[in-house]
C-alpha cells in the first residue's frame, strides 16, 4: 500500500486487548503519515493499568491520541473489594474511575472528553474533533414498547442483558439514565461554545441515532446502545461525520447526509469471520480513515 500524500485522522474502537489476538493487531497499529492522528473510541480494555498502557503505546506512535470512555472501561469486578484485588484502583466505581482514567490519559498526553478540542488542519479542516462521553438512558426502545421499563421488561424475558446491568455503577448518581442526563446537559454546552463557523467530527463510544442500531441482531440490546436526547447533535453541530463502536458491526450509515462511522474491531471470534471470507488473517482496513486519504 503507496503512502498517503498527507496526514489524516484516522479511528478504531472496541480493541479489547485482553484478547491476545486483539493486543496483536493493536501494537500493529501504525501511522502512514507524521501527522495522523488517532481516535480512539472506547472499549480499549477492563483494567485501568491496561488501558493506559495501550494508549501510551499507542501515542507514541500516533501524531495524537483521542480517546472517549466505553462501557468496558467503566466496568468494576470488585467494587469495594480488598481481598478480590490488591489495586484499589481497579475498586473505582462510576465518576471515580473515569475521573480516574482522565488523569491518567493526561499523565500520557492522550485527550480525552474533558480536555479542549482540538481542531483537525488536514484534509477536510479546519475541523473540530469533539472526543465525547454520553452513555445511554435506555430511551431506544425495542419494538412493541414505549418505556425504558417495558423495554427492559421485554429485555429480561429475551434473556438479552448487558453486563453493564452488573458491573457499571453509576455513582454517585442514583441511576445511569441520571449520570447520562446530566453528561448530555454539560456536553451540549460545551458543543454550543464551539464557533459556529467550524464543522465537527464528533466521536462517542456509544451511537449518537438509533439508526446504526437497526441491524442488531438481538434488538433489545438498543437498550444500551444511546439515548435519544442526542438524535439531532449532526446536525446541531455541523457533523462532517460521527465516530462511534460499541456495535461490533463496523460500517457507515449515512443519516441526514452526514455519516455514522462504526470503527470497532470487537471480539476475536467475530473479526475472524470476517478476515476469513476475505482470505486474511487479520481485520481489513483498520484504522479507518475519517478524514484525509
Amino acid at each position: 500500500m503507496s503512502a498517503p500524500d498527507g496526514p489524516r485522522l484516522l479511528a478504531v474502537s472496541d480493541l479489547h486487548v485482553r484478547h491476545a489476538e486483539n493486543r496483536e493487531i493493536a501494537d500493529a497499529l501504525v501511522l502512514g503519515h507524521p501527522g495522523d492522528w488517532l481516535i480512539v473510541a472506547g472499549d480499549v480494555d477492563e483494567r485501568i493499568d491496561s488501558v493506559i498502557t495501550t494508549l501510551a503505546a499507542l501515542r507514541s506512535r500516533f501524531a495524537v491520541v483521542l480517546w472517549v470512555p466505553g462501557n468496558h472501561e467503566l466496568w468494576t469486578r470488585a467494587k469495594n473489594a480488598r481481598a478480590e484485588d490488591p489495586d484499589s484502583r481497579e475498586q473505582l466505581a462510576g465518576v471515580a474511575r473515569y475521573d480516574e482514567l482522565v488523569r491518567r490519559c493526561r499523565e500520557i498526553d492522550v485527550r480525552t472528553p474533558e480536555d479542549d478540542y482540538p481542531v483537525w488542519e488536514g484534509a477536510g479542516g479546519p475541523v473540530v474533533v469533539a472526543p465525547l462521553f454520553v452513555p445511554y438512558d435506555y430511551s431506544f426502545l425495542p419494538a412493541g414498547t414505549s418505556t425504558p421499563e417495558e423495554g427492559l421488561a421485554a429485555a429480561h424475558a429475551a434473556g438479552v442483558v448487558c453486563t453493564d446491568e452488573y458491573l457499571l455503577h453509576p455513582d454517585p448518581y442514583p441511576s445511569r439514565p441520571a449520570w447520562s442526563a446530566d453528561r448530555v446537559a454539560t456536553t451540549r454546552a460545551r458543543l454550543d461554545a464551539i464557533d459556529p463557523a467550524l464543522p465537527t467530527v464528533l466521536v462517542n463510544h456509544w451511537p449518537l441515532v438509533r439508526t446504526p442500531c437497526d441491524v442488531l441482531w438481538y434488538p433489545e440490546f438498543a437498550l444500551w446502545c444511546g439515548t435519544t436526547a442526542t438524535a439531532d447533535w449532526h446536525l446541531r453541530y455541523r457533523a462532517r461525520a460521527v465516530v462511534h463502536g460499541h456495535l461490533h458491526i463496523p460500517r457507515t450509515v449515512v443519516v441526514n447526509e452526514v455519516p455514522f462511522v462504526e470503527v470497532s474491531l470487537g471480539y476475536p471470534r467475530e473479526w475472524r469471520r470476517h478476515s476469513e471470507r476475505l482470505g486474511s488473517h487479520f481485520p481489513d482496513e483498520l484504522p479507518r480513515t475519517v478524514l484525509g486519504s
